[in-house]
């Protein structure tokens, strides 16, 4: 099956198309990151310990892996660009019901962020395939998961400065105008109407048949290689952004020395994004997923051998971490099949990748207690990087040669 003609956008269409990607990409992750600056402040006024207000953070990126096939399903009964409209206005809503009240709100608000976040996952990378030019596709890929760093990076920033003025609830509720100001450009885009009917006739995708149905993707090595790479990531992502503030204070640094770790992840995260699609262009997509392993390589190494250069080897991960979303998104739309094929691919390797990196943080932090020291931590983090490394490459050899 093949993926239905783009919307003929003229240049000015383009520039909204590509602001509601930008605000779409923040949406998908700020509301959630939201929570780690005032984590204290909810805790006290919540009185709650520390788990719970983790699971503020942890909740969605289970429901992540657990809500994708519905996800898939809805993509594809009403189409992505609808999909799209359910997200950003789930995000909305969830971000006013998670400030609401007490504990019951949060988490009933957190439970409904990672649920329409999900479509939001699935469903951008379709959106991007269809809606711009062939040509442009890696690089509106690396310019999704740019801004998704760069919509990390604003909430760390500027949440707990809101917080005295807003209140936590204020605080993190005030990031659902991401996805507040991403729908309204998405509907100028396309019109209210368009945007907001399920199947739209304008988003209609060609019917399948007898004799172009998609190969299960599940039953597609391709789909395999690209989830373990896309778990692998996220392992490595989850698993060293939890831990690695802690490992800086156990060898004696200030507890806001380890907290810039996050920002230069972030920061380096977006020219990651940004970089990897003209790697991939210049020495092929194979040179630019093994670049992106020596990264991980490289700062797993350099917290063995030498801590007290972290903002060095926390400068190498975020080019990793960013190239590696990135890479593993542009395969998924690299290796075509339609619409249809595309979503279910999308939802299959990151319900499987977030499955993987949901439990990062705790395999870390469990090897951590089991055995009093960082060495070993790390050195589970590097077998799991060389996973990445073998999956993704083993993925971009197999790409068209079109792609």
């Amino acid at each position: 099956m093949t993926t239905a003609p783009a919307a003929p956008f003229r240049r000015g269409g383009l520039v909204l198309l590509t602001i509601a990607i930008v605000f779409s990409a923040a949406s998908v992750r700020a509301p959630i990151v939201a929570v780690a600056p005032v984590a204290r402040t909810i805790a006290h006024d919540l009185q709650v310990g520390a788990g719970v207000v983790g699971l503020l953070t942890t909740i969605p990126v289970l429901l992540f892996a657990v809500v994708t096939p519905l996800a898939v399903w809805v993509s594809r009964r009403f189409g992505p660009e609808f999909t799209l409209t359910l997200c950003l206005a789930g995000v909305v809503v969830a971000c006013l019901v998670r400030s609401a009240g007490g504990l019951g709100a949060a988490l009933v608000g957190t439970a409904l962020l990672g649920l329409f976040i999900t479509f939001g996952n699935v469903v951008i990378p379709v959106v991007i395939s269809h809606e711009y030019p062939p040509a442009r596709v890696p690089t509106m890929t690396s310019v999704y998961t740019a801004s998704i760093n760069v919509g990390t990076m604003t909430v760390t920033i500027a949440t707990a400065p809101l917080q005295p003025h807003l209140g936590w609830q204020g605080a993190i509720a005030v990031w659902g105008a991401f996805a507040l100001v991403a729908l309204a450009v998405w509907a100028a885009t396309h019109g209210v109407r368009a945007a907001m009917l399920p199947g739209h006739p304008a988003f209609t995708a060609p019917i399948a048949t007898a004799d172009n149905l998609p190969r299960p993707v599940l039953r597609t090595p391709v789909t395999w290689l690209l989830a373990a790479a896309f778990g692998a990531q996220s392992f490595a992502y989850y698993g060293m952004s939890a831990w690695l503030p802690t490992l800086l204070v156990d060898h004696g640094y200030a507890v806001t020395v380890s907290g810039a770790i996050s920002a230069v992840f972030q920061v380096f995260g977006i020219a990651g994004a940004l970089l990897s699609p003209v790697a991939a262009r210049r020495g092929g997509v194979t040179m630019a997923v093994l670049l992106c392993a020596a990264c991980w390589v490289v700062v797993v190494v350099g917290f063995l051998v030498n801590p007290d250069l972290w903002w060095l080897w926390c400068a190498v991960g975020g080019l990793g971490q960013g190239a590696g979303i990135t890479l593993v998104i542009v395969m998924i739309v690299g290796f075509g099949g339609g619409r249809s094929m595309v979503a279910s691919r999308s939802g299959a390797v990151q319900g499987i990748g977030y499955v993987v990196g949901a439990v990062g943080p705790t395999v870390v932090g469990g090897v951590h207690d089991a055995t009093g020291a960082w060495t070993l931590p790390l050195v589970v983090v590097l077998v799991v990087v060389l996973g990445f490394a073998a999956a993704a490459a083993s993925a971009a050899r197999r790409l068209p040669a079109r792609s």
